[in-house]
């Protein structure tokens, strides 16, 4: 077929689309992300079979996420929202983590507190104090990489030249995420795990090369895939990673306790580390042994002679004067 009849049977298909739309589908695979299904409570229903769970639950958890930081932004302009929602639902459905609430519905929980101290609520509403459940450690998100068209093989295609290159070489992109997730403790503020994520996906913008910068250039934005389904799986392998530390998780230790001033010492300072360290203490000097008592040698009794008969006796020698 043609290029020509190939082009106008394109443009005829996209005049169409804009003019023709189907119902909605229920539960259409096409708009899943990767956190997909329900939970509630400790079970849950068509989740995703990749996503880590724990056999038992390690604590309560608030997401809380930090809306100055420049991902926020940098999220608002793909129309995309708060990360805390899909996270929540992962975090549901691993049992690893009883969720509670920290975010705007807050405001609803303390809003109806201060129903009940008016007196405006009914007997037996039971709004009483002593009922809110702390949560032990908070989750942190964070997307430190989100890029759309980071690399392809659009160029590549293309340099081949001809129908087929023109077609093909306008778009063969990929779209990458990278996200990190962070716990800490809530007690003590120290942190307990971290992990990264990432994501990756591939765009076929068949007809980009095609249709060119023309009004139906934006054929290639039918074939794009959202960057939030990116994200979402990056988030995901983030979980996976932090789940499979904690599973794992062995306190940091630091010899004289936590907080206390380390083992790194400075100048001057007053923390154990940053004192002079103690000369060696002198080995202990052995007590002199002991002197030994003098000994003294006694002199050999003398044996008594005894002449035999028959011996002659020696004379002593006579010395004469004259």
């Amino acid at each position: 077929m043609p290029v020509s009849r190939i082009a106008l049977a394109a443009v005829a298909a996209a005049s169409l689309s804009a003019c023709v739309a189907t119902a909605p589908t229920i539960g259409s695979p096409e708009a899943k992300t990767a956190a997909t299904g329900s939970a509630g409570g400790a079970t849950n229903e068509n989740a995703n079979s990749q996503l880590e769970r724990c056999s038992e639950t390690l604590g309560t958890l608030g997401v809380v996420e930090d809306q100055n930081a420049a991902w926020w932004a940098q999220m608002q302009s793909y129309r995309l929202r708060s990360t805390v929602p899909v996270l929540r639902l992962l975090i549901q459905q691993s049992n690893c983590f009883v969720l509670v609430e920290r975010g705007q519905a807050m405001n609803n929980m303390m809003q109806e507190r201060a129903l009940q101290q008016s007196g405006e609520m009914r007997q037996g509403s039971n709004f009483g104090r002593g009922q809110m459940v702390a949560a032990d450690f908070t989750m942190n998100p964070a997307i430190t990489f989100s890029q759309k068209g980071t690399g392809g093989a659009g160029a590549l295609l293309g340099a081949f030249g001809g129908p087929l290159g023109a077609v093909v070489g306008g778009g063969l992109k990929f779209n990458d995420a990278s996200t990190v997730l962070t716990l800490i403790d809530n007690r003590s503020g120290v942190q307990l795990a971290a992990a990264e994520g990432s994501s990756r996906n591939t765009d076929f913008n068949l007809f980009g090369g095609l249709f060119g910068g023309g009004g139906v250039a934006g054929a290639g934005g039918f074939t794009n895939t959202p960057e939030g389904k990116v994200l979402t799986a990056a988030f995901i392998d983030s979980y996976n990673q932090l789940v499979r530390s904690v599973k794992n998780y062995k306190a940091q230790e630091v010899k004289g306790g936590l907080g206390t001033g380390g083992r790194l010492g400075v100048s001057g300072g007053t923390t154990p580390a940053s004192q002079p360290a103690a000369a060696p203490a002198a080995a202990p000097v052995a007590p002199p042994a002991a002197a030994k008592p003098a000994t003294t040698t006694r002199p050999a009794a003398p044996r008594p002679t005894t002449t035999k008969p028959g011996t002659a006796t020696t004379k002593p020698a006579t010395t004469t004067t004259r």
